[in-house]
């Protein structure tokens, strides 16, 4: 990398928080698109009803765990999705407010998104797919505000951000968010999340290169 960095011409990078990195890493700006989503694939709903949603592979860095420590030690109901090798650990942490369904089809996923009244997501991501997927159904996402979910989470339009990765952090979180929790608009969260859909990152895409390409035809000039 080290060798190679200083000739390449451009460099993109899917969230804010990579193009950070990359400036730290390799001392070049990079340009930021963020991914697309198939936020069409989703539709909203704006009745919701009385559970949380957590939906993840179970490894350790997505912090499965630590959302189900949190709702355990609250009471509250949250129904989690996945399976991997923390399951056995999260099984073991899980009290009686926890629903652990193991893999789930698109379907009853997209089902389960569009009715929970939040969905929790507690992992530091470089940019994270299914939070602004959560939003497409118009349900509000409770996040860490780290990565790149502090970019797509709006905190208190679209959701609530916390700080770190601790159950008091989340449980606080949880607070703020049910205590502002009416104030949440479904059709502004649709909204906000189509601006990462897979047509705008094909125009934005399409349109840098062809801007790029056209800078270097007038250099060879």
């Amino acid at each position: 990398d080290s060798t190679t960095v200083n000739r390449v011409d451009y460099y993109i990078a899917n969230s804010h928080y990579i193009a950070r990195r990359i400036k730290k890493v390799y001392g070049v700006t990079a340009d930021v698109i963020y991914p697309p989503v198939d936020v069409d694939k989703f539709t909203l709903r704006e009745t919701k009803e009385d559970f949380y949603l957590t939906a993840s592979r179970m490894v350790p860095y997505k912090k499965i765990d630590l959302i189900v420590e949190t709702f355990t030690k609250l009471g509250k109901k949250l129904v989690v999705v996945g399976t991997g090798p923390d399951e056995k650990k999260i099984k073991s942490l899980a009290g009686k407010t926890i629903e652990l369904l193991g893999y789930q089809t698109d379907a009853v996923l997209i089902d389960l998104m569009q009715r929970a009244k939040a969905f929790v997501f507690a992992a530091e991501e470089d940019f994270g797919i299914v939070p602004v997927e959560a939003m497409a159904c118009g349900t509000p996402v409770i996040c860490l505000g780290k990565g790149g979910t502090k970019e797509t989470v709006l905190d208190g339009v679209t959701g609530v951000h916390f700080d770190q990765q601790t159950t008091e952090d989340l449980a606080r979180a949880l607070q703020r968010f049910e205590q502002i929790e009416t104030s949440f608009d479904p059709q502004k969260i649709r909204s906000h999340a189509l601006q990462f859909s897979r047509k705008r990152f094909e125009k934005e895409f399409a349109h840098y290169v062809a801007e790029k390409w056209a800078l270097f035809q007038q250099e060879k000039l």
